[in-house]
């Protein structure tokens, strides 16, 4: 009887596809991958490192699968991912019942591992299977970073940047294209900086070019941006590709000029209005998504008092708000977190708020209109979908009451919204 396998993948979107390249390959052996962890005799975990609270959640969902040495069917427990890239010793004498510790990128191994046979010569991403829905998929265009912000574990973890090349992402997008994928989610930890490391330097401009002519993708849409790196030969490339949605998830982190310093983020706010102002002179109606950390060492409530005016003048359309956590070996760490763990707290709430407000007027803007959806789930005349403002699973959301069919574009009129989601009909 074939082994069953259950894979379970924390933390962000990178670490999603890394968890369907590694799908990709055991699907191609003679493994059986089941959904649910009792049924398993391997279970594979992809950690996430980055904050305290993605470390607690991958710890606790490894001492959970622990427990199923005892009371299930499990005879294998493998950890991959950024938690097992910066502590696998830890890992190790702290939980003997893990098996084997495996990097982000160790896909061929982790197989030859579970199966017991020789996959070092083939390639898991070409046969990468999907954890997502089929409509929709990320792509990942680079791996690890090299900005070296205050704050950020990443380059420990991933280590530099290492982008691929244009033709490589290409072939893959294409495939992807060929199996069902209408919408194109381009991740990488600082996407504007893509290319800048290749041999012969690219920029993300040109491979938004290349991607905006593949057939069948309808949508194309950019993550990560940082705002330093944000040229306007990017800003000229999101207004001229067609697919490109009018989307950005663009995370400024902060207003304050000294707060920003501290952070190396390369950029004062004065730099950051100037990107927004640009990208929404070029783009007209462009979503900003953003995210923001209060509670950094020094923060004053001057400084917040900064942030806060700064959100409430810009207006950004999604927002995510973070309370700073220190992050070993980083260059915060050596600061002094000084701020109190409730007014962190109390600076987020009064952030989340803020702009609950500004969610709503933007959403009640929509009633009345109609506008193309992107349908996520749909069952028993009821849909949930998504409009070119709204990313998967982050961001707003569209109740649709009617009949549509999971996967299609759809037009929807609006006829009442929240702070999270807008509420329509098809119109056909």
């Amino acid at each position: 009887m074939s082994k069953k396998v259950n894979i379970i993948s924390l933390g962000c979107a990178k670490n999603l596809v890394d968890s369907e390249i590694l799908l990709g390959g055991l699907n191609k052996s003679d493994l059986v991958i089941t959904k649910q962890p009792e049924d398993a005799e391997s279970i594979i975990i992809n950690t996430c490192g980055f904050l305290d609270i993605a470390r607690e959640e991958s710890i606790d969902t490894i001492l959970q699968a622990a427990e199923l040495k005892k009371t299930g069917n499990l005879k294998e427990l493998v950890v991959m991912g950024c938690l097992s890239e910066r502590f696998p010793d830890e890992i190790a004498k702290e939980i003997p019942e893990v098996d084997r510790i495996f990097g982000s990128n160790d896909h061929r191994q982790i197989v030859s591992f579970i199966t017991g046979k020789d996959y070092s010569k083939d390639d898991p991403l070409f046969f990468r299977s999907l954890m997502t829905p089929n409509h929709y998929s990320y792509i990942k265009i680079a791996e690890g970073c090299d900005n070296g912000c205050s704050f950020c574990s990443i380059p420990i973890m991933r280590g530099m940047q290492k982008s691929r090349t244009i033709s490589a992402i290409m072939e893959e997008a294409e495939r992807l294209a060929n199996n069902g994928t209408k919408e194109l989610l381009v991740i990488a930890q600082d996407s504007t900086s893509y290319g800048w490391d290749l041999p012969e330097k690219v920029y993300l401009s040109d491979l938004l070019n290349s991607l905006n002519t593949i057939n069948n993708i309808e949508w194309i849409r950019l993550h990560y941006a940082h705002p330093a790196h944000l040229s306007q030969r990017i800003i000229d490339s999101l207004a001229l590709s067609e697919k490109v949605c009018k989307y950005i998830d663009m995370p400024v982190q902060h207003a304050s000029d000294s707060v920003l310093k501290s952070m190396k983020r390369g950029l004062n706010q004065k730099g950051i209005r100037d990107r927004i102002n640009r990208l929404r002179k070029a783009v007209p109606n462009i979503a900003i998504r953003t995210t923001l950390i209060v509670g950094y060492p020094g923060e004053t409530e001057e400084d917040f008092k900064t942030l806060y005016e700064f959100v409430e003048d810009v207006k950004f359309d999604r927002l995510g708000v973070f309370t700073y956590s220190e992050e070993e070996g980083t260059g915060a760490a050596l600061l002094d977190d000084d701020v109190p763990e409730e007014i962190k707290h109390k600076r987020k709430n009064d952030i989340i708020e803020l702009q609950h407000d500004i969610s709503l007027n933007r959403n009640e803007s929509f009633i009345g209109k109609t506008i193309k959806v992107l349908v996520d789930e749909s069952e028993k005349n009821i849909g949930v979908g998504r409009t070119e403002f709204d990313s998967p699973e982050i961001d707003n959301i569209v109740n649709i009451k009617g009949n549509v069919s999971k996967g299609s574009f759809v037009n929807i009129k609006i006829d009442s919204a929240n702070e999270y989601e807008l509420i329509g009909s098809p119109v056909f």
